[in-house]
């Protein structure tokens, strides 16, 4: 029996929307560097199916078959500044509202008795 994946159910349009511009961003830039697919996806290690399936956009392609890709592309590097959390606003609006706002107090005095 043929289980059926429900992640494109799942995925809101947004999503699925920027893999499939990631895809077209691979495809454009493997074209400008005149690499076949078939070629990319040996450099990756991966089939010429999966390699089209990224260049697609489909989600069911693992995360590290994009960033092979992206590797082989010379791109990689700005995988690295997705979820950096130095830009993540958001967050540090929220941790510092569940800072302390003072120091906690020492339960016990320590003494330098050896």
């Amino acid at each position: 029996m043929m289980v059926l994946n429900n992640m494109a159910a799942i995925l809101p349009t947004i999503v699925q929307q920027m893999l499939v511009k990631l895809g077209r961003n691979i495809r454009i830039a493997r074209l400008r560097r005149n690499l076949r697919l078939s070629d990319m996806a040996e450099r990756v290690g991966v089939s010429r199916y999966l390699m089209a399936d990224v260049e697609r956009g489909k989600q069911s392609a693992g995360i590290g078959a994009y960033a092979g890709a992206l590797w082989v592309l010379g791109l990689l590097d700005d995988l690295g500044e997705i979820a950096d959390p130095d830009n993540d606003t958001e967050g540090k609006v929220l941790e510092s509202l569940h800072a302390p706002k003072t120091a906690t107090k020492r339960k016990k005095v320590l003494d330098n008795d050896f």
